[in-house]
């Protein structure tokens, strides 16, 4: 008989030593075909953002066909000419409607990729870009901004400027907060992420409830729970360039974002430090999460759902689910944007409510389907 195969080493608590997890994980090269799928899901995205963006633009209270959609797009950028009876509409497709349905392709795509971000820097699937108190401090700074006359001061730019001053100011507090001496822990990130959020909006209702002026705290209430009826073509350049330099980054360390899942232990024995690549993470998904927050308001469960419904088709590879997350996550805000502004019409809902109505069934299904409730692990 030949001799029995000896065990691979393993730790204390029986299992596998780090360099054994490596050779494992270098001899599965995934699922058979999973690059083909992953390019279609890619060109499929890609076509339904594109078919997306164009019917998002053409549809409203004053309908526009898709190919007069076109066309009045193609005279934008060639410098066509239209006719005098069509500027009106002309006006409606270019300066009002294409740049909301843009910002809201950006900011669909940006949540999705932070979200991916925060789900591997604190190794909880149940994180989003706003479990770390951005959200909550950007709204306090809008909220400040606005009730304290600093609208005189900033001009309209003075939300976007308090919002994004804010997020930072929650980003520095949550890091000092959560920091220790062996540097931060996912779970003293989030329980502290978790506790600034609520102390944050605690201060923002103290703000609403003694301004002076209704009228302005109304609107601001409506901001928080997310709008893109301020959007502009200016508004556009600076996030467009911060959402595609955050995803670039992140798929550069997408490997790295794999190997922090596995936890601090193993990432340090597979060569990457955790501490410093989680506070790259945190710094980030900061500016990138305040950046949005400043021009479309608080917008929950997109961070959090994308990411996981791009894992079942793609599967878990960071390098995957962010070639694919940013898209489906686009494609998404730019059919809520629209179900927000037509639905009801000439009155809009807030984004907030529509992605919480379409998030939580979605995430409680998914819950479901891995076990975690109703009886499961």
């Amino acid at each position: 008989m030949p001799p029995p195969t000896p065990a691979a080493p393993t730790d204390v608590g029986g299992t596998a030593l780090p360099t054994q997890r490596r050779r494992a994980g270098a001899a599965r090269p995934g699922p058979p075909g999973s690059r083909t799928a992953l390019g279609v899901a890619v060109a499929v995205l890609a076509v339904a953002l594109l078919v997306s963006v164009l019917l998002a633009i053409g549809l409203g209270p004053a309908n526009v066909a898709p190919a007069d959609t076109v066309r009045y797009l193609w005279a934008a950028l060639s410098g066509g000419r239209i006719t005098a009876d069509e500027v009106s509409t002309y006006q409606i497709v270019w300066q009002i409607r294409t740049p909301r349905v843009l910002l809201a392709a950006l900011v669909g795509a940006g949540l999705s990729a932070v979200g991916v971000a925060v789900q591997a820097m604190v190794r909880n699937a149940l994180a989003d870009p706003f479990v770390l108190g951005i959200s909550s401090g950007a709204s306090v700074g809008a909220v400040a901004v606005t009730v304290t006359g600093g609208l005189a001061v900033f001009g309209i730019h003075a939300m976007s400027v308090g919002a994004f001053l804010g997020a930072l100011l929650a980003c520095v507090l949550v890091y000092a907060a959560a920091r220790g001496r062996a540097g931060i822990a996912p779970l003293r990130l989030v329980l502290t992420g978790v506790a600034m959020s609520f102390g944050l909006q605690a201060v923002m209702s103290v703000i609403i409830y003694l301004a002076p002026n209704s009228e302005s705290t109304s609107t601001v209430l409506y901001w928080t729970m997310g709008s893109f009826g301020a959007a502009t073509w200016g508004a556009l350049p600076l996030l467009a360039v911060l959402v595609v330099t955050g995803v670039a980054v992140l798929r550069r360390h997408a490997r790295s974002l794999d190997v922090l899942a596995l936890g601090d232990e193993t990432a340090a024995s597979l060569g990457v430090h955790p501490g410093r690549l989680r506070n790259g993470l945190l710094l980030l998904t900061s500016v990138v999460t305040g950046a949005m927050v400043a021009v479309s308001g608080a917008i929950g469960f997109v961070g959090l759902v994308m990411p996981h419904v791009v894992r079942i088709v793609v599967g878990a590879g960071h390098a995957r689910v962010l070639a694919v997350a940013p898209l489906a996550g686009a494609v998404f805000m730019v059919w809520v944007d629209l179900v927000s502004r037509t639905l009801v019409a000439p009155r809009e809902l807030p984004l907030g409510v529509i992605t919480a109505l379409v998030g939580v069934p979605v995430f409680v299904t998914l819950l479901r389907r891995r076990g975690y409730l109703f009886g499961g692990r």
